[in-house]
């Protein structure tokens, strides 16, 4: 089935590592739900590729609708829209698409937008999944990156989502902003006290044109380095193994059953389609995305519509699935013309345990993420 992603643009406050399309000015707020409304219901299956053969179903309405099993939204900071604005678009989806009964709904929020009356409506929008931006319970890690909740509010916001009915609470974090692999783990142990089902801890990265990459330009010592951070990494993942928490994706943790079923398409090469600005798609091999300013995407002009080649899928397929638990497709890889078992690599990674497989598939041992990127070039054709 389709997953749907919604990207909303808006901050409060742009972080200063942040290099995502999200703007601070609210005044565009009305025009752009207005018209990620008229997006989605424009969006049309005719416009893509024939014989695509996308999952269609009779809807409560009796309409044949694309059946979806996923909603994303993220952004930006959703948190910031009122009852008005996400009634808009849940109503619009539910209008355009047969949202199957067992759907995962998630949505991002930052801790100081999150309130008890905003998560008792978004249980009763179905919404069923929250992605919380923690980032770091140190108030002076969270000053420096612009944040501007504090530790004691990403907890309370925890404690929110657990009062109003979330069972599926995800919590994102950085590593990088301190060489102290305690500190991180000591941050982890208190959300994980809090009941929490889902960590991502994702590397800092320092992007061109930031405040942050000028703020390291000017004290290249300002962060801690490449082995640092990959140390706090190593025993994060240690520490949460031996917490239940399984490691499938290089940055994603979860209980057993609480992975994310959206972001697992996007490394399994499912289908999914994405409305907003900056906003991408992904059907049968074909990728698309939207522009990434006010007036272009206002205009309905697309940033980017390819076909991807049968190399680039061979690539994309290689690339993601050594990057997650669900592994590379041997088969797949045959149908696009390459046979992976004649890589003379591959034999040499199963034989130091780097790589198993079993009769269609291959995956990276976990313990080697930190080097995937060697691994993967390696697997290539």
């Amino acid at each position: 089935m389709l997953g749907v992603y919604i990207h909303i643009p808006f901050c409060q406050r742009k972080c200063l590592y942040c290099a995502f399309s999200s703007f601070v000015d609210l005044k565009e707020k009305d025009r752009y739900i207005e018209a990620l409304k008229e997006e989605i219901e424009n969006f049309n299956y005719s416009s893509y590729p024939k014989n695509l053969n996308l999952p269609f179903e009779k809807g409560e309405d009796g309409a044949q609708k694309p059946k979806i099993d996923t909603i994303y939204i993220g952004g930006g900071t959703p948190s910031l829209l009122d009852e008005k604005d996400l009634t808009r678009i849940f109503d619009t989806l539910k209008e355009k698409f047969n949202i199957d009964a067992d759907s995962e709904i998630t949505l991002e929020c930052n801790p100081n937008s999150l309130t008890y009356e905003k998560a008792v409506f978004y249980r009763k929008l179905s919404i069923n999944r929250l992605s919380i931006g923690v980032q770091s319970l140190r108030d002076e890690q969270l000053k420096f990156i612009g944040r501007l909740h504090s530790s004691a509010q990403a907890l309370e916001a925890i404690d929110i989502a657990k009062k109003t009915g979330f069972t599926n609470i995800s919590c994102d974090m950085l590593i990088g902003l301190s060489s102290s692999s305690d500190q991180f783990i000591e941050d982890l142990k208190k959300l994980i006290d809090k009941g929490i089902t889902h960590i991502s801890t994702y590397m800092l990265q320092v992007e061109e044109g930031t405040p942050l990459a000028k703020m390291v330009s000017a004290k290249p010592h300002l962060l801690p380095d490449d082995d640092q951070s990959v140390e706090v990494y190593n025993k994060t993942s240690e520490f949460l193994k031996n917490n239940g928490f399984l490691r499938y994706e290089v940055s994603n943790f979860a209980k057993r059953g609480y992975e994310s079923k959206h972001n697992i398409k996007y490394w399994s090469g499912d289908d999914y389609v994405g409305f907003g600005l900056s906003a991408h798609s992904y059907i049968k091999g074909n990728r698309y995305a939207n522009a990434n300013n006010f007036a272009d995407y206002y205009a309905g002009k697309s940033k980017l519509e390819e076909k991807l080649s049968k190399k680039e899928l061979i690539e994309e397929h290689i690339m993601l699935g050594l990057r997650y638990n669900g592994g590379v497709s041997i088969e797949y890889l045959k149908k696009l013309g390459y046979k992976i078992e004649n890589n003379e690599n591959l034999a040499y990674f199963t034989d130091k345990n780097i790589i198993s497989r079993d009769q269609n598939r291959i995956y990276l041992n976990p313990d080697f993420y930190g080097i995937n990127n060697f691994i993967i070039v390696k697997l290539l054709p």
